[in-house]
């Protein structure tokens, strides 16, 4: 039982990072749908950073300004056109899908893609709290980018319900004529919305690429920005909620490999299913009463 939650929270990590970043952009107005592309973006920037560099820390810069990239686009494409959200997004996604592969190929001069392979980021174990029975070794030996959503939950709800800046992104998703009327221009408030959330969301690649794998694959992100979005949903674009629901898709995760390893005869495409049908089971029962942002997805 241990190992399956510790399995959890292992998994849902990077998707609490993607739920955070788009929890900044759809409480500001805009649809995340491109959170895909921007965890994919952000994977193949940390691993080529950490791996040029030999340093993590480069990595992890490269992994933000990677999501950046990608959400300054959708955020010029959507805020400052008036751009479709929802065709913007699924557009990034494929972008970046595309600008992966293509970059990979560069790398290795036209032929087949290299292979840049990396030790993961090691668990940092909290002296004292990580000897505690059970509990120690769930949350108190995790690698680095955990602790450190951990601290984004935290951080973004500080922010987001204690703050003046936080009130003026809510109040941006909800009633722009209002943030107009106070001063502020709505549209750039959305623009750096985006761009933070691609810079969160590229965290949540990094995790995948420099904490789990070690390497980067095409496509690797396998669906997580979707996930991240239902999770976000779900969450009521709070903070915690949000991370609760990237607990219980994590769990789900686990529980699906753990199927595949115990030879239970059914298909492994059906059980690799198994996260994806509780996030539409959760999303139809759940979802449905969740109140979206009055302005969410409305041109200013």
């Amino acid at each position: 039982m241990i190992d399956f939650l510790a399995a959890a929270i292992r998994i849902a990590t990077p998707l609490v990072f993607a739920a955070l970043g788009g929890i900044l952009s759809e409480r500001a107005g805009v649809f995340a749908v491109g959170l895909e592309g921007m965890m994919l973006m952000g994977a193949f920037a940390g691993i080529l950073g950490s791996w040029a560099s030999g340093d993590a820390a480069a990595g992890l810069l490269l992994a933000v300004l990677g999501g950046v990239s990608i959400g300054i686009i959708v955020a010029v494409v959507t805020v400052r056109y008036r751009a479709d959200n929802m065709v913007t997004g699924l557009t990034a996604n494929i972008l970046a899908l595309g600008l992966t592969t293509y970059l990979l190929q560069i790398l290795s001069g036209g032929g087949s893609p290299i292979a840049i392979h990396l030790d993961p980021l090691s668990p940092w174990s909290i002296p004292g709290l990580a000897d505690i029975p059970v509990v120690g070794s769930l949350f108190f030996s995790q690698p680095p980018l955990t602790y450190l959503a951990i601290i984004g939950c935290l951080v973004l709800s500080i922010i987001l319900f204690r703050t003046q800046a936080g009130l003026m992104l809510r109040a941006t998703g909800e009633n722009p004529e209002a943030v107009f009327a106070a001063g502020l221009d709505p549209m750039r408030m959305r623009m750096i919305a985006v761009a933070c959330c691609g810079g969160v969301a590229g965290l949540g690649g990094a995790v995948l690429s420099l904490q789990q794998v070690g390497t980067f694959t095409d496509g690797m992100t396998g669906g997580r920005g979707y996930l991240a979005l239902a999770s976000l949903i779900v969450g009521r674009w709070n903070p915690w909620g949000a991370a609760a629901a990237c607990l219980i898709f994590g769990a789900a995760e686990a529980f699906e490999l753990r199927l595949q390893g115990f030879g239970v005869p059914i298909s492994s495409y059906i059980v690799q299913m198994v996260p994806y049908l509780i996030a539409l089971a959760v999303l139809a029962g759940l979802g449905r009463s969740s109140k979206l942002p009055a302005a969410i997805g409305k041109p200013l």
